[in-house]
């Protein structure tokens, strides 16, 4: 008749052993109250007065779903981020807060608005990387007693209304056409300071403005299609007035 107890015990021990994974930490619970950590490996879970949660402590990725804030100047946007996590004590994240993944999201969705709401629109697109560092910073602060380390925040997409766009690309094309403007006059500053040196130059230099005009007569003529045209003494338009012109030769 012993054989039924051992059986009755053998089984009641193989349901008692539970296996925690190397990425994962167990609270264990007698009787309802928190009496250990379970660390990876086959753990003991005695039924009816013992029980057990698991709690996965890899990095997770919780996608904070769009949410709609105004900013400081008050310009309506569509903001979502993605949210970096993991759990660095397993018994606080069972025992301080019902749904610790849950919370993280919510925490995250109310920070991301209010921190949008602190900066005007040109911070928001400008300096995204100090707003998601400063969101970070307060979810990790206030998780920090869940057992819980935040590792970073990302800003992923920042939508605006349409009339908003439209301004901005005006901004943007007013900007380009001044930046223009101003690099075309640069350059006409610049050409008419070497335009006057060289005029200077060929004043005072003999002979080079003889060659800067042979110069300019060799790239001229590389043309056929150009027509040249040279200016006549006007002794020499007169002696073809007065048919002297045969005289003129034989001088």
């Amino acid at each position: 008749m012993w054989i039924i107890p051992v059986i009755i015990i053998l089984v009641l021990i193989l349901t008692s052993i539970k296996q925690i994974d190397e990425y994962e930490r167990g609270v264990k619970f007698t009787t309802g109250k928190f009496s250990k950590m379970m660390n990876p490996g086959w753990r003991l879970v005695f039924p009816v007065f013992q029980s057990y949660k698991k709690v996965d402590i890899r990095t997770k990725a919780v996608d904070v779903p769009e949410q709609e804030a105004i900013t400081k100047d008050n310009v309506s946007v569509k903001i979502n981020a993605v949210l970096y996590y993991k759990v660095f004590d397993a018994s606080k994240a069972i025992l301080a807060v019902e749904n610790f993944r849950y919370a993280v999201s919510q925490l995250a969705q109310t920070t991301m608005r209010n921190a949008v709401g602190a900066v005007s629109l040109d911070e928001l697109l400008g300096e995204r990387e100090k707003i998601s560092t400063e969101i970070c910073k307060v979810i990790d602060e206030a998780t920090d007693p869940w057992g819980i380390k935040v590792e970073n925040v990302e800003l992923k997409d920042i939508s605006l209304p349409e009339e908003m766009k439209r301004v901005i690309a005006k901004a943007a094309e007013a900007e380009r056409e001044k930046a223009a403007v101003i690099t075309k006059a640069q350059g006409e500053v610049e050409a008419s300071q070497n335009l006057a040196k060289a005029a200077e130059i060929m004043a005072t230099t003999p002979g080079a403005l003889h060659l800067r005009t042979l110069s300019t007569l060799n790239d001229v003529s590389s043309d056929q299609s150009n027509t040249i045209i040279f200016a006549v003494p006007l002794e020499v338009l007169r002696a073809f007035e007065n048919n002297d012109i045969t005289k003129i030769i034989k001088k």
